[in-house]
């Protein structure tokens, strides 16, 4: 039961580190919260789903449709909602008033175009599950780690090793002296929310073959924000950690306690964590000294 349980975790706490890694790329590179990345999320799941349904695509096809499609969404949510205010020097509350205005705005629009109605995702895996150690786990938890870890793995090597990579954790640390530096500071953030967009289309896919796609879903974002928030809003290796955690405690408290208090947990231990590390656990402090 207790491994069986850990892979489930280890399944969601994948699919939040998507998310959370998504929200700490904008946060490291614009300082402000993207709360329309949920709703990006939604429609990531839904383009997976009609793409799968309506259209008759194999799955890996489907994927990709979902992360270019929630590539397209993200970019243009920048260049609309974003950049203007963004060239504007506008506080950073302004854009998460913008934000939230988007995602209200895309959420809507699902609602007036496909309906309030919940849609499962066919089964892909056929509930193909095989016996370890006693324990009963399924293919698609598998298949969600080791798609989500490796799609991760892969965007940290393209961050600390590329030089499209390099040009983002400049920007992070300082857009005036990077541009004076010769980076492109449009180009650099447009390109920060294709890969959110990317992890948004995965992430979507997988929480939607999980559970349900449905308007409301991009809500569950708030728990991939609790885990960017405990790894430290702006570190990627930090949002791993915390989706990884988030999941797990979810998955424990499920099984052990009761799914009722499973909010309460995650909620307390980050009202607990921060009590101890206000930055998360790898968050870094990089205010300016006077």
């Amino acid at each position: 039961m207790l491994l069986q349980t850990l892979v489930t975790g280890l399944a969601i706490g994948g699919i939040y580190a998507l998310m959370a890694v998504g929200y700490s790329l904008v946060f490291s590179i614009m300082g402000f919260s993207n709360w329309a990345y949920g709703t990006i999320i939604m429609y990531g799941s839904y383009i997976g789903y009609y793409s799968l349904t309506k259209f008759g695509c194999p799955f890996w096809l489907a994927l990709i449709l979902s992360m270019f499609g929630g590539a397209a969404i993200c970019v243009m949510n920048e260049r609309i909602a974003y950049a203007p205010l963004r060239k504007r020097k506008a506080p950073s509350l302004f854009l998460m008033i913008s934000a939230m205005g988007t995602a209200i705005f895309l959420e809507n629009m699902v609602y007036v175009m496909i309906g309030a109605h919940y849609y499962s995702f066919p089964d892909v895996f056929q509930n193909q599950v095989f016996d370890f150690m006693g324990a009963s786990i399924g293919i698609l938890d598998l298949f969600a780690i080791v798609f989500s870890f490796t799609a991760i793995y892969a965007l940290n090597y393209f961050i600390n090793h590329t030089r499209l990579g390099i040009g983002i954790r400049a920007v992070s640390y300082d857009n005036t002296v990077a541009q004076i530096n010769g980076v492109n500071l449009s180009w650099t953030i447009g390109l920060v929310f294709v890969l959110s967009g990317f992890l948004a289309g995965i992430s979507g896919t997988f929480f939607g073959m999980k559970y349900m796609v449905y308007p409301t879903m991009g809500n569950i974002t708030n728990k991939a924000f609790i885990a960017a928030v405990i790894g430290g809003l702006g570190s990627l290796p930090g949002a791993v950690i915390g989706g990884v955690i988030l999941g797990v405690l979810e998955s424990l408290v499920s099984v052990y306690v009761s799914s009722t208090y499973r909010d309460v947990f995650s909620f307390s231990f980050l009202i607990v964590l921060l009590i101890f590390l206000p930055l998360g656990l790898m968050g870094k402090n990089l205010e300016e000294k006077v």
